[in-house]
């Protein structure tokens, strides 16, 4: 458990003092587990699970999907590939070319083309596709690959997500949150990341307008 902890706390680049400063749970408590003094009480880790955006679970060790989402895709692929199960029925959602600030994403005429999506995930939100431009993701997101989106106007601490700065296209980068703001982070080193203060965030603005949930790349 503590070593997926330490995971999550790299990945969201903060120390078990500041988490411990945001969710009340001591540092000394922390070090317990490390040292394996006593087990974490359920309660405890499920405000860790919550604030980290996994499940208890996965926190606990007991799973390998972080998240819901990953467990339902995981059961969609298996009920759509393994031999006996039912065949999973699929809608299609629209590949966008681009997605520019102040245009609503239903008023977008460029549609590229269409991919296919199980109908299951559609009971976890609204979807969208979007073809990518640029080498800003390289090497895991490359031009040209296609990423299905779900709508939504937030995110976690080190997710990907589609942004949209004012007067410009949407970007796909990686969100960081902070205490007086986010970055949007490349994989590509040779860009920098992209710095907003709580005041860009709002006067800009800088909206969050999906989550990225799959890249389909194409060759």
């Amino acid at each position: 458990m503590y070593e997926i902890f330490e995971n999550l706390l790299n990945e969201k680049g903060i120390t078990t003092y500041q988490l411990a400063k945001e969710t009340g749970i001591s540092t000394a408590t922390f070090s317990n587990w490390k040292n394996g003094k006593y087990k974490p009480k359920d309660e405890k880790l499920q405000i860790l699970a919550d604030y980290f955006g996994v499940t208890l679970e996965y926190l606990k060790g007991s799973t390998k999907f972080n998240t819901k989402e990953e467990e339902l895709a995981n059961i969609i692929k298996e009920a759509k590939y393994c031999g006996g199960l039912k065949k999973v029925k699929s809608v299609q959602i629209p590949v966008l070319g681009k997605v520019v600030a102040g245009i609503p994403l239903e008023a977008i005429e460029e549609i590229l083309d269409y991919e296919e999506i199980p109908e299951e995930m559609t009971l976890l939100g609204q979807y969208f596709a979007l073809k990518v431009q640029g080498d800003s993701m390289q090497p895991r997101i490359c031009e040209d690959d296609v990423l299905i989106v779900r709508k939504q106007s937030t995110a976690e601490s080190g997710e990907i997500v589609i942004a949209l700065v004012n007067g410009h296209d949407a970007t796909c980068k990686k969100l960081i949150k902070h205490q007086e703001g986010i970055s949007l982070v490349s994989f590509n080193s040779a860009f920098e990341p992209m710095y907003f203060s709580n005041k860009d965030i709002i006067e800009m603005p800088v909206h969050i307008i999906g989550k990225v949930i799959e890249n389909r790349q194409k060759y």
